[in-house]
């Protein structure tokens, strides 16, 4: 089984290259990414030289990176997105161009390799906000943010070449994952280096946005279970139903770091910020697939690799400072600023 992954050395993808290497002998892997400053090769080192594994640097938007990346492959497992709903806010020609843009090209090249299995990973947060209940796959979109927006737009372009060319895709929608070489931008991993620092904690409105918290681990399986045994046309919602508060986990995370709750700043809401999210997962289940892992379980050993590996997203933090800038520059001198 030779599958192409596509931003294979960001967070997600770089979890689910490991999880396929180690646990499937029969699978050969290449991975397509830009290293943005998001995707970081280190996260792939173990298995540089491993005749199983190649490593392709190229954007998903470029077809000729595509089609290199490509040759060979059987099956792809797209993951490669912009993904920073506060960037996205900021700006978002970037999100449609990757999520939307770079979509359209991954379709076409599917249909020139003539690709068995393409699995679309999404998003939950496509759906927009839910008082109650959960959301199923065949519910409406309502994206609250650019960077969901261009999301819901890959999704349905995905969904349109599976109807027009017979493409053989599939879709999956993902609660909020967390675990090991997560970019410290996100929400745990950004206010566990800060919190290790003694610096505060902003935490939007409230804090009281409820979100689904899967172990990134759990997601992998899930993709290889859709991969496998999931039907093309159709959407695997996945979700662990661990749902909890930003603050609750704000504090969850002080109490294992030992530090005080006073580097919580509560800090103006993001525009548009959804209130929470949930998904019903009866589709998924029905493959044979259920999370394993509980959600305080999962998060000690997160707190304890951030721990372990403070070198890595320092590096990784001064990488994203250098980024700011010249992203803000760049935004600045488009507003004329």
């Amino acid at each position: 089984m030779h599958i192409l992954v596509t931003g294979g050395a960001g967070f997600i993808g770089s979890n689910l290259v490991h999880f396929l290497l180690e646990h499937r002998s029969d699978c050969r892997l290449t991975v397509l990414d830009s290293l943005t400053y998001a995707g970081c090769r280190q996260n792939l080192a173990r298995w540089e030289g491993d005749p199983r594994f190649r490593f392709v640097e190229g954007s998903i938007t470029d077809p000729q990176a595509v089609d290199l990346a490509m040759q060979g492959a059987r099956t792809c497992l797209h993951l490669a997105a912009e993904t920073h709903v506060d960037r996205s806010i900021h700006d978002g020609a970037q999100f449609i161009a990757t999520n939307v843009g770079g979509t359209q090209v991954l379709l076409d090249g599917a249909r020139r390799h003539k690709l068995e299995r393409f699995v679309l990973v999404s998003t939950d947060e496509v759906y927009g906000s839910i008082p109650e209940g959960s959301f199923r796959e065949t519910d409406p979109l309502c994206p609250s943010s650019p960077y969901s927006a261009s999301k819901a737009g890959a999704d349905l372009l995905a969904l349109a070449h599976h109807h027009t060319y017979g493409t053989p895709v599939l879709i999956t929608r993902c609660t909020n994952n967390f675990g090991p070489y997560q970019y410290p931008e996100k929400l745990i991993p950004f206010f566990l280096s800060q919190a290790m620092q003694d610096h505060e904690l902003p935490v939007y409105g409230d804090g009281l946005q409820v979100r689904d918290w899967i172990d990134v681990e759990d997601h992998c399986e899930a993709l290889l279970q859709v991969l496998e045994k999931g039907s093309p046309g159709e959407i695997y919602n996945v979700g662990a139903g661990h749902e909890v508060t930003n603050l609750e986990i704000t504090h969850t995370m002080l109490d294992l770091l030992g530090k005080p709750k006073s580097l919580v700043r509560h800090v103006q809401d993001r525009p548009g910020h959804d209130r929470r999210y949930s998904v019903d997962t009866t589709r998924l289940r029905a493959l044979g697939w259920k999370p394993r892992h509980e959600f305080r379980e999962t998060l000690e050993r997160t707190v304890d690799w951030y721990r372990r590996n403070q070198a890595w997203w320092e590096d990784l933090r001064r990488k994203r400072e250098e980024y700011q800038k010249f992203y803000e520059q760049q935004y600045a001198g488009r507003l004329g600023g």
